[in-house]
């Protein structure tokens, strides 16, 4: 029925009332929609719709998807933020697991897990970007990004806007500079390394059991180098001398007394981040093992043939000459965080630096975690000051033993290296800082006296180590703290500020050391756990499989590679290229 339609029968209709009745109605009928219309506006503007009140979910965009990332990601309350992913791997890597990884006593498959798996159970919407970060720009609050799929059709960068950063990309080998490392040596820092490795190994030893292979070239085929004593470097020499020992050998019998492995370490013991007593008995198990370790030595050259090493004692250099080298000695910071940290005046460090709270040094809303950052710790000689006047409430310019313990309750909480310094003294009473150094109990104490007692507390104050133990926890800290952000204000959970009024709105990072696990082969792994504890042996080998299966990102990873390690024990690794 048309407009015109409607208001004639309106009209015939209205011809039987009273003239005033019909006007009223027809005045009513013709003002109707007017009125209609008015009301819905009226009400929009004193009602807006549901989807106009939500206020924009802040953006959170993290870069990367290692320990940290992924620790940071399973933590987050997602349905909070707008959060968007971008790394060039699509999985989560379970890294303590690579050098068994090189042998094949655990399939590569086994220890990782697809990115998208892990974010579909998580609370609220995450979107993943297979890219590479090439650029953060702190200014704009942007970063761009650059897919490197092969074959992708059209262009692969680009940009992402931010209100929260998470930086967690992880570090790069460190070479050193040294001359043909990345031409002629192999990594162990990614799934894809490993795998390389592992057919390499095999290639060396096909190579030399092939007719063409004079005993020289043998050898020379099956010495399998290892530059690096660290953790890392131990447990591949100590699985690839067991894949060889258990499985190789049966398949390859005339080349069996032609394998040497040999183990370079620049300082004096392997394993020395470890305590000496583990230190000592890698040493002497690798000696009966019949791997060599040369510990002294630096690496000069590598070419494809030889490689080229100082000797520091005695400062002889001599060249030997290798099959397969696997470096391993340390870490390094990417080049996108290098740009970064010029672009943010941390050009002169190392790795990119943070404050207690994990936010990058002069850069608003920006966090970095795991192998990328380090803390910068603040130590309280900088504050002993501030902190004796706050504690000084009645500006007497001494202290009574009620106020010293009233302001160490908050100085534990802002400054973790008190609490280090505390346990490694084994101080349980707080009371034994307030004596002096005779060990006299004090009736008052002045300033002096004060940074005196608290001075030797930053002798504490260390780099947390490069692991995925600092990572996991850093990226659950992170978080937590990004889950409450809306809601600290109101009810402040931090220490209290020194510097100036009021409390700070979270208590600052803590690392709490786990212990770390050291493999030997032959079924024997070293241990170091809280409390002084060192464990060696079988049993603690055990205690390694429970711990690493427990510690897996997922029900299907943690059946998997416990079933890899039940085939082994039954069928032996595979020794095949695939």
């Amino acid at each position: 029925m048309t407009i015109a339609s409607f208001f004639t029968r309106a009209s015939r209709a209205l011809k039987s009332t009273s003239p005033f009745c019909s006007n009223f109605l027809l005045l009513c009928a013709l003002s109707g929609g007017g009125v209609v219309a008015l009301s819905e506006s009226q009400s929009e503007a004193q009602h807006p719709k549901i989807e106009d009140r939500e206020p924009r979910k802040k953006k959170v965009v993290v870069l990367g998807t290692g320990w940290g990332a992924t620790s940071f990601l399973k933590g987050l309350d997602a349905s909070l933020y707008d959060v968007q992913v971008v790394s060039p791997r699509n999985y989560f890597a379970f890294t303590p697991l690579l050098p068994s990884v090189t042998c094949g006593t655990v399939e590569a498959r086994s220890i990782v897990e697809p990115v998208r798996n892990i974010i579909k159970k998580t609370n609220g919407e995450i979107k993943f970007w297979e890219a590479e970060c090439i650029k953060i720009d702190a200014a704009d609050k942007k970063v761009l990004c650059r897919c490197n799929i092969e074959n992708l059709v059209g262009s692969g960068e680009f940009s992402l806007d931010y209100d929260f950063l998470v930086v967690a990309v992880g570090a790069q080998v460190n070479t050193f500079n040294t001359p043909g490392v990345k031409e002629n040596c192999h990594f162990l820092k990614d799934v894809e390394d490993a795998q390389k490795i592992r057919l390499s190994v095999i290639d060396c030893l096909e190579k030399a059991v092939l007719p063409s292979q004079s005993e020289e070239e043998q050898r020379s085929n099956l010495h399998f180098v290892v530059v690096g004593g660290g953790p890392t470097g131990v447990e591949f020499a100590a699985e690839l001398h067991d894949y060889i020992q258990e499985d190789l050998i049966k398949l390859y019998p005339s080349v069996k007394d032609k394998v040497k492995i040999t183990l370079i370490q620049s300082g004096d013991h392997i394993l020395n981040m470890f305590d000496e007593r583990i230190s000592s008995f890698a040493e002497q198990k690798f000696t009966r093992d019949g791997i060599e370790v040369q510990t002294g030595c630096r690496v000069l050259s590598v070419n494809d043939q030889e490689i080229t090493m100082k000797v520091k004692s005695t400062g002889s250099v001599c060249s030997v000459p290798h099959g397969l080298i696997v470096w391993s000695t340390g870490i390094c910071t990417v080049p996108v965080i290098r740009d970064f940290m010029q672009e943010i005046g941390q050009a002169k460090r190392h790795v990119l630096a943070t404050n207690e709270w994990l936010r990058v040094e002069g850069c608003e809303n920006v966090y970095a975690i795991g192998d990328c950052s380090s803390i910068n710790q603040r130590k309280i000689k900088d504050d002993i000051i501030d902190i004796f006047k706050a504690a000084d409430k009645n500006n007497s310019g001494t202290l009574t033993i009620e106020e010293f313990q009233e302001v160490m309750d908050d100085i534990i909480v802002r400054y973790p290296q008190v609490e280090y310094y505390l346990k490694k003294k084994n101080i349980l009473d707080l009371r034994v800082l307030w004596n002096d150094p005779q060990g006299n109990e004090r009736e008052e104490i002045d300033i002096e006296g004060f940074k005196l007692a608290l001075s030797l507390a930053d002798s504490q104050v260390k780099s947390l180590p490069a692991t995925a133990q600092v990572a996991a926890q850093q990226g659950a800290y992170l978080a937590n703290c990004f889950n409450r952000i809306d809601h600290i204000e109101e009810h402040p959970e931090g220490p209290r500020r020194f510097t100036g009024s009021g409390h700070h709105n979270f208590r600052p990072f803590r690392y709490k050391h786990f212990g770390q696990f050291a493999p030997l082969g032959g079924e024997q792994a070293a241990a170091e756990l809280p409390g002084d504890w060192v464990s060696i042996g079988h049993s603690t080998q055990w205690l390694w499989y429970s711990v690493y299966a427990s510690k897996q990102v997922s029900w299907r990873t943690r059946y998997l590679v416990v079933s890899d390690w039940t085939r082994r024990f039954i069928f032996g690794r595979d020794s095949s290229r695939v």
